[in-house]
């Protein structure tokens, strides 16, 4: 295997367990708390992960490992962790000043932005969980970027581990923090403290602790050691807020949907919102999987390819990416549509958000392929430091298509009509991206059969979920024996999609 397929693996293997934690900790959250509540936690979270997303997570890692990767290959290590450290102190206090004037603003935030439907006590508690939940962010503005730091050294196991350990916290927070009787764990009764959903929003900040904690030995083992300083004029600082600038402003963009999204949804009635975001979670278990592991692990690669100039070894990189996405993207999203039921009863959810989320899943799974094949498109162009192309794109995409589709859609469909348009809109944001990337970088897309293949796929891997539903009827049953029975389906699906894809599959370990 080579670097890039092992770290993949790597990744994707704990992106595994923790989309298993995940869904472990959407199964309590469904059976521990309201729909009522959850549509309030959810909305509270938007404002809190938006700084996370543009300021502590992916804006500034992405922004950061191209021009860490140009200081490791040019410079050495010494001067690309004193780069970091600049980095890291800034983003500490920009986080800590964005953090400050949201808790300020909270209140106007809520009732006007982010949840104008809800009723006046639903918007008080979402208030309060929002200002809680910001002490979170302040450690994901050091966390997000240890990430960034050891994946510019070409390391990705404990920046895998640390998703795994924030759903620790969170279940920690759900079946401690939050009950008013102690969870009983066999023939432990746990402690408990009665704080209820506030509980949720306090594993949340002892989870980002563990996202942190884990990653610390990482830095310490490359030569990381903080210092106090700052440095803004300093040329890798210039050069990493030169690409921040754009990714900053695209990353908003992208968080546009879920403000509109859950904007949209808290006028569709309850259950709305939370439909909605369990529809999107379970969409984002494949495409974490694929696209993001992919993508992450390929993205100091084609960084190096540029630096050093190679043209054809950046070609052939991103052309076997986009094969493993079609590949493996386009028959999972249809199998896992043809047998979702399953999976999503056993969260415990109430029958009619059930529904919701079914519903919602099935058609954000149009735009799984869209999805995982933006994350290798957008990644390509900050290899090549270059974060004005995403940027214009993401704009387009998000002000201008998926707000008039989502409020179009949403009022003749209601849920299915938002997921819809978050299907569309990232599927042309990606192809847009691949076209103008073809400018820079021309004929790097061969790939037309691996499409052929992937539908063929598609359909016997689907069709083969569909007649072991119909035969054993799945659909009737109840409890664990509905969970089984559909996982053996989902099994026999993937089985029955193999051998169309099974080329570019065993390609995707000398990517």
């Amino acid at each position: 295997m080579s670097h890039i397929s092992r770290s993949t693996l790597i990744i994707a293997i704990f992106f595994g367990i923790d989309k298993v934690f995940a869904l472990a900790r959407q199964i309590l959250i469904g059976r521990f708390y309201s729909t009522s509540e959850l549509d309030v936690f959810l909305a509270a979270n938007n404002i809190p992960d938006l700084l996370s997303v543009l300021i502590s997570g992916g804006a500034l890692g992405v922004a950061l490992i191209p021009v860490l990767s140009e200081y490791l290959e040019k410079r050495g290590r010494e001067d690309a962790w004193d780069l970091f450290t600049r980095i890291l102190n800034l983003a500490f206090i920009v986080t800590g000043l964005m953090a400050f004037l949201i808790a300020v603003f909270a209140e106007p935030i809520i009732n006007h932005l982010i949840a104008p439907g809800f009723s006046l006590a639903k918007k008080a508690l979402a208030i309060e969980l929002m200002r809680l939940d910001l002490a979170a962010i302040m450690v994901f503005s050091i966390s997000g970027l240890a990430m960034a730091g050891l994946q510019a050294n070409q390391h990705f196991l404990l920046p895998a581990i640390a998703p795994v350990l924030y759903n620790v916290g969170q279940i920690i927070g759900i079946v401690i923090f939050s009950p008013e009787i102690g969870f009983q764990l066999g023939p432990i009764r746990l402690p408990s403290f009665g704080l209820g959903i506030h509980g949720l929003v306090f594993g949340v900040i002892f989870g980002s602790g563990l996202h942190l904690a884990i990653q610390v030995p990482g830095l310490l083992r490359f030569g990381f050691r903080w210092r106090p300083i700052l440095g803004i004029r300093s040329e890798g600082v210039r050069k990493v807020l030169a690409l921040l600038g754009p990714r900053v402003v695209t990353m908003a963009f992208i968080q546009w949907f879920f403000l509109v999204r859950d904007n949209l949804a808290s006028r569709l009635g309850e259950g709305s919102v939370t439909g909605l975001n369990y529809g999107w979670f379970m969409m984002q278990v494949p495409e974490t999987l694929i696209g993001s592991a992919l993508a992450i692990a390929i993205l100091p690669t084609l960084a190096e390819h540029f630096i050093r100039g190679d043209d054809e070894a950046f070609k052939e990189t991103l052309n076997r990416g986009i094969q493993a996405v079609l590949a493996l993207t386009v028959p999972i999203a249809a199998i896992f549509a043809a047998g979702i039921r399953p999976v999503i009863d056993i969260i415990g959810l109430e029958p009619f958000v059930t529904d919701l989320a079914v519903l919602s899943t099935r058609v954000y799974l149009i735009g799984l392929t869209g999805h995982a094949l933006l994350e290798i498109a957008a990644r390509s162009f900050y290899a090549r430091q270059d974060a004005r192309t995403p940027l214009i794109a993401a704009f387009l995409n998000a002000v201008l298509l998926y707000s008039v589709l989502a409020a179009w859609l949403s009022g003749r469909y209601g849920v299915g009509g938002i997921a819809l348009a978050n299907a569309i809109a990232f599927t042309i944001e990606a192809v847009m991206l691949f076209v103008l990337l073809n400018r820079k970088v021309p004929a790097f897309f061969k790939a037309q059969s691996t499409i052929y293949r992937s539908v063929l796929s598609a359909l016997a891997g689907s069709g083969a979920v569909l007649l072991v539903h119909n035969l054993l009827n799945i659909t009737d049953l109840s409890g664990l024996t509905e969970v089984l029975y559909g996982a053996a389906a989902l099994l026999i699906g993937v089985f029955a999609a193999l051998p169309f894809v099974w080329g570019e599959i065993k390609q995707l370990v000398r990517i």
